[in-house]
């Protein structure tokens, strides 16, 4: 959809306490300097389908802690660069969501247990919904601050910051 608020994909669902090592496999880090060689491979170790079957704009679907272990900043750059269009999951370990937020890509907190694999979703990031058109259902997420879509609309705080010099977001 056209509209930069709301984004639609189908659900690709993991449970709970999926590691960077999951998301990005240490056996792989020689592919670190490539990246979009290390995309091929994202959440591999968890889902051996899910690089050759994501398309654009699609969801991660997790429960809790996702994006636990090392603070591998490879993590969350292989899911954008896979074309993932948001993480939704119950919580994020924290230096994964700080990651994700310093390079675009959306993360965003929800009850994810009526969620199920191959649903179709659709994200209201101003009115703070989730939608499983799927089943249905609606579901409430904390709506992004304006600031923060400004951020993920400029590709991350570090874009951000390369593009305007400072923090002004005017």
């Amino acid at each position: 959809m056209s509209n930069k608020y709301i984004k639609r994909g189908k659900a690709f669902k993991f449970g709970d306490n999926i590691s960077t090592d999951h998301i990005a496999p240490g056996r792989l880090f020689h592919l670190r300097n490539d990246l979009e060689e290390f995309a091929k491979h994202v959440l591999e170790d968890a889902d051996s389908e899910f690089a050759s079957k994501v398309q654009k704009g699609d969801f991660i679907v997790a429960g809790n802690n996702f994006g636990l272990g090392s603070s591998r900043e490879h993590a969350p750059q292989i899911i954008k660069i896979a074309g993932v269009g948001a993480v939704i999951a119950k919580s994020f370990a924290r230096i994964f969501y700080r990651n994700a937020i310093n390079i675009g890509l959306l993360a965003i907190e929800c009850d994810t247990d009526k969620i199920d694999k191959n649903d179709e979703l659709e994200l209201d990031l101003k009115k703070g919904t989730l939608k499983d058109i799927t089943k249905n259902i609606e579901l409430t997420i904390t709506p992004l601050p304006e600031v923060m879509i400004k951020l993920l609309e400029d590709g991350g705080l570090v874009a951000h910051l390369n593009k305007n010099g400072d923090f002004k977001l005017e």
